[in-house]
């Protein structure tokens, strides 16, 4: 099983979530009312310390708070779950970042970090990352990352409104890695 680590990159750390993020958290999700997002699973702020430790209580998942470095502040969270080290597949998932930060390095900088330490320190052979069929932004965010649309799940999970929904599934694989790093690091650089 993968061990709770911290990553830092381009000013954004990674670290292990803890109940030490809850109020840093809270205030994040409140950044768009986040919590108020059908298609997405946003804690709000009442049931952000629930959020935490289920997320640490989860056998197949590794959640780490997103610190933005200049201001100390935990800003999000993301984490590896599916870990399958037998067929060396995981998923990168539970993604969630303040609104401020959309459109930002943040959410770059974050998978660069994640992709990286899974192929190229895990030697895991394939990510995947998945969304909810209706969150045509994140699929966009997806496909910019250089992952591949594999297809649809459909009746696989529940929206927060209590719908089922369908999942649009994306991978990527330890050959395609190479050129998707290259773009990705290219990409951060535009940022600056």
């Amino acid at each position: 099983m993968i061990k709770p680590l911290k990553l830092s990159y381009n000013d954004i750390t990674l670290e292990p979530l803890t109940m030490s993020h809850t109020q840093d958290l809270a205030q994040a999700c409140q950044d768009g009312k986040l919590w108020e997002t059908v298609y997405t699973s946003v804690p709000s702020p009442e049931t952000m310390t629930a959020y935490i430790d289920k997320a640490y209580h989860m056998e197949d998942r590794i959640a780490f708070a997103v610190i933005d470095e200049t201001t100390g502040k935990a800003i999000g969270s993301t984490s590896f779950y599916n870990i399958m080290p037998m067929v060396k597949r995981l998923e990168i998932g539970y993604t969630w970042y303040a609104k401020s930060y959309w459109r930002s390095r943040v959410n770059t900088t974050c998978k660069l970090m994640l992709m990286t330490h899974a192929f190229e320190t895990l030697g895991y052979k394939t990510i995947g990352l998945r969304t909810d069929i209706i969150n045509k932004q994140s699929q966009r965010a997806i496909e910019r990352l250089g992952l591949l649309k594999d297809g649809i799940i459909r009746g696989d999970r529940i929206r927060q409104d209590d719908t089922i929904t369908d999942s649009v599934v994306y991978s990527m694989t330890i050959d395609e890695w190479p050129k998707a790093k290259t773009k990705l690091l290219e990409k951060l650089a535009n940022y600056e």
